[in-house]
Formats: C-alpha cells, sequence, structure tokens
C-alpha cells in the first residue's frame, strides 16, 4: 500500500511501479533523507506539533532505521517509489502513528531538495579537495622538473622554447579557476527547501530557519514554490563539472601524446598503465584515456539537465525525477577524474634530455630573431618578414639554422651579425628572457608557485 494512495481505488500497475522506479539512484540519500527528518523531527517538537515522548520515539526510530540500512538488515524496494517512502515506511512499522505524523508541513517535494542538497554539499567539497590537491600535484612537479627544457606548442607545431615548469603552470592555474567555481557553486547550494511543503508552505507554526541551521544551512530559500522548483544549483555544479572536466581531458591528452614512442617526452607510473593482453611490450596510458573518454560522460550529463528542465512549468514535475542520475554521475566522475589524474602527476617520470633534445635542429628561435630586430629599433611587423626570410634560406639549403654564419645572417638585415646567430644556439637563455608577468623565465615559474601554494 503506497502511503499516498487515499485518492486511488487501486496501486499502479506493475509495469508503472518498474518504470518510474528510481532507488537505484536516490537510494544512495538515504543517510541524508534521515538526517533531513531527524532536523525536521527536532523543529516540529520545539514548534509544538510533537510532544516530548514523540520527538524522541521519531529519533529513536530514525536512528534505527539508518543502522538497518547501515547493515542490511532492512533493504529498500522498488514498491517504496523513492528513499523517503522507503525510510518512511520501516518508520511507521516501528513507531506507529508517530512515525506517521513525521510528515506534517513537509512534502516529498521539499524533502528531496533536501536531500539532494545535503548530498552535494558533501560532494561538492571532496570535488574542492580534490582539485586543490591536483593543483598542488601540477606545483610540485613544476618546482621539481620545471626548470627542464621544452617546445612549446601551437596548434600542436613546435613555437618557442619554454620551460616544463611554465607549461605545467598552465594546466594548474585552469584547475585552480575550476576550483573557484566549485567553491562558488557552493555558496547557492547554502540555502534549505524543507518546510517549503509541495510549493505553498503550511499553515502549521514551522520555524524554517530552525531547520535550516540544524542541518547546517545559512537561510531557508525564501520562496516555497522557487524551493522545490529550483534546479539551477545543480545545473551551475554539474556544468562546473563539465568545464573541469574539459580541463582534465586537455591535461589526459597531452599525457596520451606524450606517452608515446614518437613523443617520449613521459613515462607513466605503473600504477597507472596498463598491458596488452598480445602485445608483450606495450604500456598503454590506460588511466589519462579513461579520464579524457569520461570527460564526455559529463558534458552529456549537463546538456542533458539543461534540456530536462528548459520547459518545465513551476513547481515540481516528476521528469525532475531524473535529474539526480546526472547530477550524481557527473560529480562522482569529475571527483574521480580529478584524484586519478593528481595520481597520474605525482608519479609520471619526465625524460629530461628527450624534451631538450627535441629544440635541436628546429627553428624555435626564429622569434628571437624578430625580437631581437626589434629591440634594436626595427618594426615588429618587418622584423617578423626578415626571420621568415631566413627560415625559408635555410630550409631551401635542406637545414636549420645552424647552416647560417654571421656574413650570411647579416645579409638579410644590416643589423643581425654575431651577436644575433649566438641568440640562435642558445634556447635556454631564449626562454629565461621571458621575464614578462606570467612568463616562462624561471623567476616567473618560481613567482606562480609561490602565488599557488600560497592558495
Amino acid at each position: 500500500m503506497a502511503l499516498w494512495d487515499g485518492r486511488f481505488s487501486g496501486g499502479p500497475g506493475a509495469d508503472m511501479v518498474a518504470f518510474s522506479a528510481c532507488l537505484d539512484v536516490d537510494g544512495r540519500m538515504w543517510r541524508e533523507d534521515i538526517e533531513g527528518s531527524k532536523a525536521h523531527a527536532t523543529m516540529l517538537h520545539e514548534v509544538g506539533l510533537l510532544s516530548a515522548v514523540e520527538h524522541a520515539e521519531l529519533q529513536a526510530g530514525l536512528d534505527q532505521v539508518a543502522e538497518e540500512l547501515e547493515s542490511g538488515a532492512y533493504v529498500l524496494r522498488d514498491e517504496h517509489e523513492d528513499v523517503h517512502m522507503g525510510v518512511e515506511a520501516r518508520l511507521i512499522e516501528l513507531t506507529g502513528n508517530v512515525g506517521a505524523k513525521l510528515h506534517t508541513a513537509r512534502s516529498r517535494n521539499d524533502q528531496v531538495a533536501t536531500d539532494v542538497r545535503l548530498w552535494m554539499r558533501r560532494r561538492m567539497a571532496a570535488l574542492y579537495d580534490a582539485q586543490g590537491e591536483l593543483v598542488a600535484a601540477l606545483v610540485d612537479r613544476a618546482e621539481s622538473d620545471g626548470q627542464i627544457l621544452m617546445p612549446g606548442y601551437t596548434h600542436l607545431q613546435r613555437g618557442q622554447p619554454i620551460l616544463l615548469g611554465h607549461h605545467l603552470l598552465a594546466h594548474a592555474w585552469a584547475v585552480k579557476r575550476d576550483q573557484e567555481r566549485t567553491a562558488d557553486a557552493m555558496k547557492r547550494l547554502d540555502a534549505c527547501p524543507l518546510g517549503a511543503g509541495a510549493m505553498a508552505g503550511t499553515p502549521h507554526p514551522i520555524d524554517r530557519h530552525r531547520t535550516a541551521e540544524l542541518l547546517g544551512f545559512s537561510r531557508p530559500i525564501d520562496n516555497a514554490m522557487d524551493a522545490v522548483a529550483a534546479r539551477d544549483h545543480q545545473l551551475e555544479a554539474v556544468s562546473a563539472c563539465a568545464i573541469a572536466s574539459v580541463h582534465l581531458s586537455r591535461v589526459a591528452e597531452e599525457l596520451v601524446l606524450w606517452s608515446t614512442s614518437e613523443f617520449r617526452f613521459v613515462r607513466m607510473g605503473d600504477a597507472y598503465a596498463t598491458g596488452s593482453s598480445i602485445m608483450p611490450q606495450k604500456r598503454n596510458p590506460d588511466a589519462a584515456e579513461l579520464v579524457r573518454g569520461k570527460s564526455g560522460r559529463v558534458v552529456g550529463a549537463a546538456a542533458a539537465l539543461l534540456t530536462m528542465v528548459k520547459g518545465l512549468p513551476m513547481a515540481y514535475n516528476r521528469d525532475l525525477q531524473e535529474d539526480r542520475q546526472q547530477l550524481f554521475d557527473a560529480l562522482e566522475q569529475t571527483i574521480g577524474c580529478t584524484r586519478i589524474t593528481a595520481g597520474m602527476f605525482r608519479t609520471l617520470t619526465f625524460d629530461a634530455e628527450r624534451f631538450e633534445a627535441e629544440l635541436a635542429h628546429d627553428f624555435l628561435l626564429a622569434t628571437e630573431l624578430a625580437d631581437h630586430l626589434a629591440a634594436k629599433g626595427v618594426p615588429f611587423r618587418d622584423a617578423h618578414h626578415v626571420s621568415g626570410r631566413v627560415v625559408g634560406w635555410c630550409e631551401a639549403q635542406g637545414g636549420n639554422f645552424s647552416v647560417l654564419d654571421a656574413k650570411t645572417l647579416a645579409g638579410f638585415h644590416p643589423e643581425l651579425g654575431e651577436d644575433a646567430l649566438a641568440l640562435l644556439a642558445d634556447p635556454r637563455g631564449a626562454a629565461d628572457r621571458r621575464t614578462s608577468f606570467g612568463g616562462t623565465a624561471w623567476v616567473e615559474v618560481q613567482r606562480q608557485i609561490a602565488v599557488l601554494r600560497a592558495g
């Protein structure tokens, strides 16, 4: 018998029960549901809607339900429809009419909205911590390995010599912004829907500010209809997860590329690589590939939630039962991917010699030539053209800058000579000279490390 069946002559069909079941998703919120119910019972007692004896019975009954769910002695079943009715059904079995009083001045609508916020609050805090761990892992590697010289890429083509620390901190700053988005989303999560009822509030003399206080929220939601209908806090959280997952996917893609035989920049730690069932030599970057793949699930969750709510009228609609699957998966996957990425960076090995070897026999210092001319007063567009002509000439000779001598170089522009030729043989000097704020010079990498460590 359903707890709402007074209006109906018969129960829902077996196919409807199966179709509408959601315990496989929201059953994980039983702790939050009991936490919310205990706070609601305390508030009802404090405003005189429950006696001290009834309050004590409800608290003891809810504690027993929690113990039984934890131990597996009580199992939520599809006939309960959702976690709220499953908990309440067992409570009524244990306490009788007292248990039936608990639902005074609340609805499943405000219950689920509260449970979700309580669940999100814990998982968002876990995501925030995981993102902090990843920033720390990237900063640690920037400090320990950051002076390794490497090619900087645009369009996946070699552009200029940079320090590895500069590259790693570019990712660290992105993750830091992800962490800030997580923290910002938590601010709007910090409001309590409990006591809003189905949408219109209640005639009972409840104290929603007290319930919010008991549950650790800073305030109750001002409008009862908004309290049960709002899903923007979920949209914001999942959108933040989607952005963070895209950043993680970009990191993962680089680790996949860098671990190939063609790049050979890094070696993945044993804990985050796998082998092949047929090719004994293989060392596959599976952890990075899974992070890259799982990002699609999170982006999909954001799209699904936005699509789900875009046409819904106020206030609650059963469509919203489907929000938890997307929300839960997005948060859990983002937390997991963030932690795995931190683990990969803590355990991988950088091949310093291979990084720096890639700087030889290339044209990565062409910009140095243009900057040298610009420093001598040549308009940069003209300097850029001269440097391009030098590159073209070297290619026509079948070589690189090593085919140049001072006399040949001076033939391209009177301001080019021995000093310019020396620049073309010093990739580390090129990186060290880029001391502008945010540049790749080691002094700037150190400054950024200090800022990130300070939080």
